[in-house]
């Protein structure tokens, strides 16, 4: 515990040194209304660390991360609070056994920091998919005895997306737990090497691809309708689903069993955070898919953009009132995740 608190104190430091360096609006917001929550905030536990070095990526894994670095960063936006989770390349490497191990140790290390720093970290848990039984004992452990805000899944898995009939009792024990479930993208075996690669990597488009692949997945499987007490946040404002939303609800009038209210009414239960979306036209399309109620706050932080560019990137739009803001960067989180009130 006393090596958190020491990063604390280096962190805020820190943070009082570069505040100068933040446009004074911002500045002025950040240091007297710390008051958004991140939910799409990463952390790298050593563990984790130790395993994905040497590993083919998808973009540099953030095997630098310390917690001060986190704590600098939301001081410096104004962030009370963030929920951390695990991002690329995630824990499955084809070994079943590792992927346990690793999932239980990475949950261990983010219930201690949060522990250390209650009101300033939850943890979405992460799971051993594709190994189901695995992971519904880690999510038993990570809800009973970790006490966790969440889980943490990905868009796919070795191929197999989320909505696969395979992983239905997942997500049994997630709607009846009420889970709020952050899902994270990756790229699916078959886009990572295609001719634009070099130019473009996969994570610039194949992200927001795989999100769109898992929504489907999920819609058109019929776990929405089946698993309604599921409160599913979509990283990247939901990936390309806000612009061929009309083009799929085409594809929905196949699938009255799964859809019986369509796939826009689907979407319109889920939550979508700002991270890598914090843009004009990608608020737009969201804007015209879901209500202000539906969109939180999310920075994909290290190796996102900072919170203070985010909030100030999310102003810059035009799109939002103060009310608005205020919903976006706080009052939403807050009704998923009363403890952050």
């Amino acid at each position: 515990m006393s090596t958190f608190d020491r990063r604390k104190f280096i962190g805020s430091a820190l943070a009082t040194a570069l505040a100068a360096r933040l446009p004074s609006a911002v500045q002025a917001q950040a240091i007297d209304n710390p008051r958004r929550i991140d939910v799409h905030h990463h952390f790298a536990p050593p563990a984790w660390v130790t395993d994905v070095r040497g590993r083919p990526l998808l973009n540099p894994a953030n095997t630098t991360w310390r917690p001060e670095h986190s704590i600098e960063d939301m001081d410096q936006g104004g962030v009370a609070a963030s929920v951390i989770s695990i991002t690329n390349p995630g824990l499955w490497f084809g070994d079943g056994a590792q992927t346990r191990r690793l999932a239980r140790a990475c949950n261990e290390y983010g219930a201690e920091l949060v522990q250390a720093h209650p009101t300033r970290f939850g943890l979405f848990a992460a799971v051993p998919l594709p190994d189901v039984d695995a992971s519904l004992e880690e999510i038993a452990y990570a809800y009973d005895t970790l006490g966790v805000d969440g889980i943490g899944l990905f868009t796919s898995y070795n191929d197999v997306w989320l909505g696969d009939s395979a992983f239905r009792p997942v997500m049994e024990e997630l709607d009846r737990r009420r889970a709020v479930v952050t899902v994270h993208p990756t790229a699916a075996d078959c886009c990572r090497n295609l001719p634009y690669a070099p130019a473009a990597h996969p994570s610039r488009l194949e992200y927001g691809t795989d999100t769109t692949r898992a929504i489907m997945g999920i819609a058109f499987s019929g776990d929405a309708v089946r698993f309604p007490n599921i409160r599913f946040i979509w990283s990247h404002a939901g990936g390309t689903v806000p612009f061929l939303a009309g083009r799929i609800e085409n594809a929905a009038a196949n699938a009255r069993d799964e859809l019986p209210d369509g796939f826009t009414s689907e979407l319109r239960k889920f939550y979508y955070d700002t991270a890598g979306a914090a843009n004009r036209g990608a608020m737009v399309s969201l804007l015209e898919l879901v209500a202000t109620t539906r969109i939180v706050f999310g920075t994909d932080f290290p190796p996102g953009d900072s919170s203070a560019d985010v909030a100030r990137a999310l102003d810059e739009t035009g799109l939002f009132n103060e009310a608005d803001l205020r919903a976006i960067n706080r009052e939403n989180v807050v009704r998923l995740l009363p403890r952050f009130a």
